[in-house]
């Protein structure tokens, strides 16, 4: 079956409905019987509802009821269904459905059930008759896939809503990792307003009060375009994405009839708690040339329950936000004069710098080399690299010389360059190459957001050249990399596999072996740590399969992070290649030794003929492998990923509270009196020694202000000084994760103090160095001590 509404902006070509140019939004029209534009005032729902309901309903009743005539004539034949523990149920092709086998275990379960799978692959409506013996699975809302068709349901019953209470144009509302979007067009190009969200849930209500069934109907491209006349945004998709002579399917469910390829829940009584969490406007196909249409955005549980802890999670991570982080601790900003590209703050920086040296010392004791390579090269190194086709529209391009050049979105070709400047042995291999350097890539204006989704950013970006088997060996060491870096940081991890998309590069025959490579990497790891690994079919790159890391932070969320590419596409585009210790090549006498050639080195061209243009001259010359030689394999791997991406999830991950090895503000020095500032700043003079970042309160503020003040701030410690103090050079430590040391009886010595800071930053730990004294407990091992002497 074709799927119609998905990736549709990626392959559909741009359309202005109405005109050349994008529609500007102006204020609805009053109608009689319609809803107050942009507002909860008037009817409910437009009454009459408009007249292509009813015309929608009329053709679909008619081919519905043909269609059940026709699948009543089909042979009702056994089959036989596999459950996921192997038992066995009994049923008749094109009249047994997922429902009744689910109902048959238990109510309970048919109830939890949103959606069936068979065969482990295709998802299927429950009330869908199975037409096959298969392998049966019963999904709930806690299953990713379940999920998705829930909220999928949902986006329908949404739109079913706006029909009713606009009578819109509805284009498409697909499900996204937070809920779903319908996005629309309103009569005469209304804007959606927020006090249009509690009347459009009104309706919600009543839809999932009338237990709507979701009915699915196949239909000719001919039936679609006569069922959708009214609507030219559907037309534009069934035209331009759907092929002629085929079918795809709606789905009803009430007086809606949408292009969709399902599948969907039973009914709407599933969907019992629903909430609106936003609108905004959008661009048809998310093309600017496009008209403006209008976005809202939804979520949906099962029960209540789900929906409060949904709600509670939500104020939780507005709390901790990035951004206001960001602003509250000064840690970067934003220009309006670069947009997408962040302003690090001195603070900020300790924080990116503290990454970039983790990172280097692992580097180090790994066997990577640390490169450079530049900023901006000719685009002939990116058609070259096959990068060009798949990310021109998203680089920034300029014309030096007469030539067209952009400034990096990746680091691989610069590589691959790299390797290719002379001759490589396998003595060599594997060959770690790490790079800094500072890509950029044209991000669309209105998906900037914070330091999640930037123009010019920095990778701890490396690139592994090696033997086909040493494959097995590099990508463990990228796991225990992993393991160690999201295992200090307090984050876990989901891996999935993506495999060879639509769009790639090469033979079947190698991604078929280096998919395998990565399913045994992935089972050996899986098998050592107790974990387990998802198939992510045909989202590979177009070069290679890759595993994708899903990092989970406090809050449960997933972020993307981490990569793992094998590439055995760039070493072919290159000519990239190695002497192997297996064959000795005998050189004819007076033949000199292999050599690979310089880039852009290959058989001289004849002069143009008069009124000929003078062809492009290719960076390099692809060429077979010399005699002895074999490609080596190229895994592109990333840690951490984008270095201001990385900062963002983590500032949101620790709420702002970071581990005193990469705190911004690790220490606030508090005299208790203006006497004592010159002891305060001879202490952080000493701790500036160790490379801490301290402060000194010197201000006229209160002693509780002050300490206040630091707690506010998020220093993780906060030494006291006073006259005991100074006296017997100490210090009176507060550690700001452990309530226990709030009161001001943990005095330490300086030189102590600084011993276990300095401890505590080389261990990376986020643990407190310095527990509250207990007298008692400090009496009695004094005690123990003393018997022990004794009795020795």
């Amino acid at each position: 079956m074709e799927q119609v509404t998905e990736k549709v902006a990626e392959t559909l070509k741009k359309v202005a409905i109405g005109g050349d140019k994008p529609r500007k939004e102006k204020k609805q029209k009053k109608e009689t019987g319609a809803p107050a534009a942009g507002g909860d005032a008037g009817p409910l729902e437009m009454n009459p509802p408009p007249a292509f309901i009813q015309e929608r309903l009329d053709l679909f009743d008619k081919l519905y009821k043909e269609q059940q005539e026709e699948l009543a004539k089909r042979p009702h034949d056994d089959i036989l269904i596999t459950m996921p523990d192997g038992t066995t149920k009994a049923g008749k092709a094109y009249e047994t459905t997922p429902a009744e086998i689910a109902k048959g275990i238990s109510n309970s379960l048919f109830k939890r059930t949103v959606v069936a799978r068979i065969d482990g692959e295709t998802l299927w409506d429950l009330e869908r008759p199975l037409e096959k013996s298969c392998k049966l699975e019963l999904l709930d809302f806690n299953d990713d896939q379940g999920k998705f068709v829930f909220w999928h349901s949902s986006a329908h019953v949404l739109g079913e809503a706006c029909e009713r209470r606009f009578g819109c144009s509805l284009c498409i509302g697909p499900p996204v990792d937070n809920g779903f979007y319908y996005e629309m067009a309103l009569p005469g190009g209304a804007a959606v307003q927020s006090s249009d969200w509690a009347p459009l849930e009104n309706i919600v209500t009543k839809i999932v009060k009338e237990k709507q069934p979701f009915q699915r109907l196949e239909m000719s491209k001919e039936d679609l375009l006569k069922m959708f006349a009214y609507n030219p945004y559907k037309q534009h998709i069934i035209k331009d994405k759907i092929p002629d002579g085929t079918r795809t399917t709606v789905y009803r469910n009430g007086p809606l009839i949408d292009l969709c390829r399902g599948p969907h829940v039973p009914d709407t009584s599933r969907i019992e708690a629903f909430a609106i969490m936003k609108n905004s406007s959008s661009y048809f196909l998310g093309d600017a040339n496009n008209d403006s249409l209008q976005r809202i955005y939804g979520v949906s549980f099962p029960d209540k329950k789900q929906m409060a802890a949904h709600k509670k999670f939500l104020e939780e991570a507005a709390k901790r936000d990035h951004r206001l982080i960001g602003k509250q601790q000064e840690l970067f900003y934003f220009e309006e004069c670069s947009p997408g590209s962040a302003m690090w703050l001195p603070h900020g920086m300790r924080i990116n710098n503290a990454i970039m040296e983790y990172i280097k010392e692992e580097y180090w004791k790994r066997g990577y080399d640390e490169v450079m390579t530049p900023n901006m090269f000719n685009v002939a190194l990116w058609e070259q690299s096959g990068h060009l086709a798949h990310y021109k529209d998203d680089m920034f391009l300029l014309d030096v010389d007469k030539e067209q050049f952009g400034l990096k979105p990746m680091n691989c070709p610069a590589h691959a360059m790299m390797f290719r400047h002379r001759d490589r042995s396998h003595k060599e291999l594997p060959l770690r190459l790490a790079d800094f350097g500072v890509l950029h890539r044209n991000e669309a204006s209105g998906a900037l957001s914070g330091l999640t989704r930037v123009r010019r950013f920095q990778q701890d970006d490396a690139h592994i050249f090696c033997r086909e088997d040493q494959i097995k060996a590099e990508v463990a060491d990228l796991f225990d990399f992993m393991k160690s870096f999201y295992g200090m940081l307090g984050l876990t991890f989901k891996l999935k596999l993506s495999t060879r998309p639509e769009k790639y590069m090469g033979e079947i025959e190698t991604w078929d072996r280096a998919e395998a490579r990565l399913k045994e990497a992935l089972d050996e790891f899986s098998t050592a740590t107790g974990g387990t690994w998802e198939l992510n079919e045909g989202d590979g790159a177009f070069y290679g399969p890759k595993i994708d890391i899903a990092v989970l932070d406090c809050l449960n969320r997933p972020w993307q992070c981490a990569t793992i590419q094998l590439d055995f596409q760039q070493p072919i585009n290159f000519s990239l290649e190695y002497m192997t210790a297996e064959t000795q090549v005998k050189q004819d006498e007076g033949k000199p030794a292999f050599k690979a050639p310089e880039p852009g080195a290959s058989k001289e061209e004849e002069p143009p003929k008069e009124g000929e243009e003078k062809k492009k001259k290719a960076l390099l010359v692809k060429k077979p492998l010399g005699p002895g030689c074999a490609r080596p394999v190229m895994i592109h791997r990333a840690m951490a990923g984008s270095i201001e991406r990385f900062t963002a999830i983590l500032a949101e991950h620790f709420a702002g509270k970071w581990p005193f090895w990469m705190s911004p503000r690790q220490v606030m020095v508090i005299p208790v009196g203006m006497g004592f500032l010159d002891y305060a700043k001879e202490v952080a003079l000493t701790l500036k020694k160790e490379k801490i970042h301290v402060d000194v309160d010197s201000s006229g503020n209160t002693l509780q202000k002050k300490i206040r003040s630091a707690q506010l701030a998020q220093y993780n410690f906060i030494f006291v000084v006073g006259d005991d103090e100074k006296t017997n050079r100490k210090v009176n430590i507060r550690y700001r994760d452990d309530t226990s040391t709030q009161a001001r009886d943990v005095p330490y010595s300086l030189e102590e103090a600084v011993v276990k800071l300095r401890a505590l930053k080389a261990d990376r730990g986020m643990y407190n160095p310095f527990p509250a004294h207990n007298p008692k407990k400090e009496e009695a091992a004094k005690e123990d001590a003393a018997k022990e002497e004794v009795k020795a």
